[in-house]
Parts: structure tokens; sequence; C-alpha cells
């Protein structure tokens, strides 16, 4: 086949295939175009999952008439400068609107301020028609109908109706965090309405659209961050580490205020929560960076999600000190749910606060204790068995009551057999502490405080196990790792580039008791290992390590890899479940979990404490 020009529809259609992945990605561009227009209201409706209608109005400064007709055309822009590398603004590329017109039925009705009437153009499926007068208000209304009838292949990869407004609230939402003096809405006969009035944009206004898009409880899970470093500059929240979800959904990024999905952001995120959340569970986050424009490409991909920064180690780095030093600066704090949970579980016929037990419907005593730790609970040593639990084989009943639920109506009620007698009295600067004053310790393994207004619940070998692990992992960081001389060095083959950038990291590595060094052009010589490794694959090792250079700049691998080890450490050298402790010794345990960074959650991400309201408490008993 000779060599051809393609036509201008085949081009926009081609260019549709990158630009316009799905219905969310129409919504996006058109939005994007409205905020770069300077809207303060964008009102966006759709129908059938948005393949058969996307509306997207909005009171900006509107499009003159005679500029219509270049607003279609392929790479015209109005948004660009001489410079590629000073781009201000959402939209640049001038595809979006081409892109859409090929494959759907598209059109623009358009007013700006000075203008005394309206004007509309549409493209049918590629085929531009003329210009022509219409009534409207200031502003610009874009109406796509029948997305992808000109292409119908691409309607096969399209998911179901609901899926795709999913994706749509998604894109809408994302777009709202960043510009919070803007009011939008989201409606339409597929959809539930989603309305996001316009708040300020302040701190206190953008943390008020946070939780219009991520929930009321967010703001008070929350801690700010606010760092810079080299002329880059991070402002958001994050959450605490006992407030969390099973996905990264809910982990929002911007650039210069455009919503970006960054394998190196979520990278940093998960690195800076590493050793307080469960490897399950994800942080919910917030994050601004703003820097130069010419320090980071936006023009990476048509649909301009990706970003590429001049500096990702600075941009990393900045991202996991900022907020490893704002949740060891917020101090102890339990997640607002832990109490609502309870709440919900103390209410009769709710569900079990705790993972469901044995089919049978209760949960046995040992099961109910398995997650304290490897020493555990014996319910042979406790002279009181909690009748909803199902230990014991049932019993006889006598007028009505089991035998165990008759002798305490006979003697009084039951006392804890470790329950803490003769504690003395709180003093009020105790009960003024986070955690209060420890009032008892019931079941060998909770210690029960006050405070002045709340009850305070703790897990104390989960506890302990964090103090442990924060103990160890600075005196780990605070001097060279030992290392171990290898009898034979290791010699790990790779290609060229990665022996160079472990080479140039040399330093790094020895201080955590690595040492290697060149051999050859495509080859490191180890001869040295971290001690606390033990017996390690150092083949791996070397070329994780080698991805993770070539990745993000950084040698975090084996840092992770000795916390693991502080943290296995921790958990068989601290206090056990089943130990009783003096009032002294709960009290200290208190005052240091206060002290010590993260000690919210053990080294395994549960909740080390639970915190309930004396308010709660009293709405339990009908006294509220």
């Amino acid at each position: 086949m000779p060599i051809r020009q393609l036509s201008e529809t085949m081009i926009n259609q081609i260019a549709a295939g990158e630009v316009i992945e799905r219905p969310a990605s129409v919504v996006k561009e058109l939005v994007e175009n409205a905020l770069d227009a300077g809207a303060s209201r964008v009102e966006i409706v759709t129908a059938g999952g948005g393949l058969n209608l996307i509306r997207v109005t909005d009171d900006g400064s509107g499009i003159p008439e005679k500029e219509l007709a270049l607003a279609i055309a392929r790479h015209c822009t109005s948004k660009l400068s001489d410079d590629i590398h000073d781009i201000r603004s959402l939209g640049f590329r001038g595809e979006a609107l081409p892109s859409i017109g090929s494959v759907a039925r598209l059109s623009i009705r358009s007013r700006t301020a000075s203008g005394d009437s309206a004007a509309e153009i549409a493209i049918d499926g590629g085929r531009v028609l003329p210009v022509k007068p219409a009534a409207a208000n200031r502003g610009t209304t874009v109406e796509v109908r029948d997305l992808f009838f000109a292409t119908p292949a691409r309607l096969k990869f399209m998911k179901g109706e609901r899926a795709e407004s999913s994706a749509t609230s998604d894109v809408v939402k994302r777009i709202a965090i960043a510009f919070p003096a803007v009011r939008f809405t989201l409606a339409g006969p597929d959809r539930s309405t989603l309305e996001l009035p316009a708040t300020d944009d302040t701190p206190e206004g953008r943390l008020a659209r946070v939780a219009q898009v991520m929930g009321k409880d967010f703001p008070d899970n929350a801690i700010a961050i606010d760092a810079a470093r080299e002329g880059v500059h991070l402002a958001g929240h994050v959450s605490i580490p006992s407030y969390t979800r099973a996905n990264a959904l809910q982990q929002y990024a911007y650039v210069n205020g455009r919503p970006v999905r960054d394998k190196l952001i979520a990278g940093a995120i998960r690195g800076a929560f590493a050793d307080v959340l469960p490897r399950d569970r994800h942080a919910v986050t917030v994050l601004f960076l703003s820097l130069d424009p010419s320090t980071v490409d936006v023009n990476v991909h048509p649909a301009k999600a990706d970003v590429r920064f001049r500096d990702p180690g600075l941009v990393r780095g900045l991202i996991v000190g900022a907020i490893r030093e704002a949740l060891a600066g917020a101090g102890i704090r339990a997640a607002t749910t832990g109490a609502a949970g309870m709440m919900a579980a103390f209410r009769p016929g709710a569900a079990p606060y705790s993972h469901a037990g044995p089919a049978n419907g209760h949960r046995s005593y040992e099961a109910a204790y398995h997650a304290s730790g490897s020493g555990g609970f014996d319910p042979l040593r406790s002279a009181q068995r909690p009748l909803d639990m199902g230990y014991a084989e049932p019993r006889p009943r006598s007028n009505g009551f089991a035998e165990n639920e008759q002798a305490a109506f006979d003697t009084g009620p039951l006392a804890s057999a470790d329950a803490r007698a003769g504690v003395a009295e709180p003093t009020e600067a105790l009960l003024g502490m986070v955690l209060g004053a420890a009032r008892a310790q019931v079941h060998e393994n909770y210690i029960v405080a006050q405070t002045r207004d709340s009850l305070v619940i703790v897990d104390q070998h989960a506890a302990h196990e964090r103090l442990v692990y924060e103990a160890l992992k600075n005196a780990l960081h605070a001097r060279a790792v030992p290392s171990q001389m290898l009898l034979l060095p290791e010699i790990v083959d790779l290609p060229e580039e990665d022996a160079e950038r472990l080479a140039m990291h040399s330093d790094t590595l020895a201080k955590f008791g690595l040492g290697l060094e060149r051999f050859g052009p495509g080859a490191v010589a180890v001869r040295e290992t971290p001690s606390m490794l033990g017996e390690t694959n150092v083949q791996q090792l070397v070329r994780d390590l080698a991805d993770e250079i070539a990745d993000n700049d950084t040698v975090e691998t084996l840092k992770e890899r000795l916390d693991r080890i502080a943290a296995t450490m921790a958990c068989h050298g601290s206090v056990r479940s089943g130990r009783l402790l003096k009032a002294e010794e709960m009290n200290a345990l208190l005052r240091q979990m206060e002290a010590t960074p993260g000690s919210g959650t053990c080294n395994h991400g549960r909740p080390t404490y639970i915190e309930l309201k004396l308010a709660d408490i009293e709405r339990l008993f009908g006294r509220r």
C-alpha cells in the first residue's frame, strides 16, 4: 500500500483513542476548559453513563463567535504561550474538542460578556456544521451526544452504566478538591445528584471542600501538611494511622493545581506510612505540590494525568519527610471512627464489632484474644468467663437462668480476676493527660484508663510493641548498622547503568551495613552485608536496590528490610498478653505512649487504644 496522508477525521479519531478513553475523559476535558475560562459555577449533566449525553455548562468568559471554528480545529488553543515549559493552565494541547467531535455529536454554544447574543457550532462524527446564532447566558455550554457512535468498536470496551457514572463522579470530585471557590453540580437520570457548594480558597475553605468530597470524618482524623524544600512546596492533609481505607482511591494528589495519578507520589505515600499501617490498608491523603512549571513535565501523555519531575528524589524526599514529621508532631490520636464502631456494636441487635466467629454464633474465649500475641490468654486462669462467648458448654437452667447467671444474682456482681484493686485515686494532672490515669487491668491484657471526659481502653501488648519498635529503630538509625564480612565476595552481574547507580549510592548503603564496589563495567562485588539480615539472598537484595534506585533514586528497600527485622524483635520483646501489671507500670506505659510518635497503632497497623467519650457512654444509657 502506498504512503498517503491521512484525512483530518482519521487523524482526530486516532487522537481520540488516547485523549478520550471513556465518558469520564470527556467530562474531565470539558470541566478543565470551563475552569481555564474562569468559571465560578460548573454544571454537569449525564445520561446513560455519559454515552448518551454529557452536557457541561459554565459561567466563564465564553468564546467569541469568530473563534468557534478555531476552537474545534486540531492544535488550536488560547492557553499556551511560545514556551512549552511554562504551562499554567489545565489544558494546553488543543486536542480535546476535535477528538470528541470526531467520535460523537458535539455542539458548543457560547456567549462572551461583551457579546449581544450567543453563537453555536456543531460537529457530527467529524463533519463540521456552520456557525449559527443561538440564545444563551454568558458562558459556554458543551453538549456531547452518542459518544463513540462513529467508532462502534470502542463501545464494546465500555463498562456498564453504573461503572461509567462512578468514574465520572470520581473525576469531578478530584477536580473539585483543587478548586474550592467553584460550585460544582453533577446530575442526570443515571445518578443521584452531587452538589459541591463553593467555599473559599483558604486552608479552612479547602478543608471544607475536602470534607464535602471525602466525608465529614476526614477533617476530624487528618493532620495538616505544610513543608518546603528547594523551591518545592507541599501542603494538604493526611489521615492519622488509625484512619485507613481498603484501597488507595482516596489518595488525591495535585501538581500546580492539576489532578495527577503519579506512581512516584503514590510510592512516597506508601513509604511514609510503611511502618504504621497494615499491608492491606491505605492512608487517606490530599496533597498539593507547587513548584516551578519548568521543573515538571505535564506533557507526558495526551490525557495529562502523568507527570515527570526534573528532580524526583527531591519530590519523594519532601513527601516522605513531611508526612513522617507531621505524624510525629501530631502526637497520639485515635480515629473517631473507632468509637463510632464501638457505639454501633453496643446497640441491641447490632453486628459484632470484631471479626465474625464460629458458625454457632459465639466466639471462643481463645479466639477473642488470639490477636493479642503468641503468649495468648489462658481462659483457665480466669475465674470469670464471659457468658456470651460460648467457652463453656451449656448448663441446665435454674429458675430460668443458667448456673453462672443465677450465681450472679445470688452473690452479687462478679469482679474481674485480674482487675487491679486498690488503685489510688487519680490526680487532676493525670486526668488531664491524653490517655489519662490507669484505673484497672481487665482480662490480663487491656488497661482501662480515665480522662476528664472519656474512657480509654489500651491493648498493652500492641502498645508496648510499638514503644519497643520505635526505640530499636531509633537506635538502629542513630549509628552505622553493624555488618558482617563475607568470606568470599559475592559478585552480582547487572546492567552497566544499574551498577553505576549502586556505586553512586555506595556510601549510603555502607551506613546500612551493605559494603559493595564496582567490579568491572557490568557487575558489583558485595563484601559486607548487614548483620541483622543473617543469611540473605545477596543477589536478589542488590537487584531490588538497583530497581528502586532506577525508579526513585533512593535505597529505601534495605532500610525497610532492617525495619521489618526490628519490628519482629519488638514483637517478641514486648509485654505479653496475660501479664499482670501494677498501677505504676500501667501509668508508665500510658506516659510512654503519649511521648512516642506513631503509638496509636502497633507495628502491624492495628490500633493500640480506643477512646470512648463520656457523652457517647451517656447516650448508650439513654442519658442524652
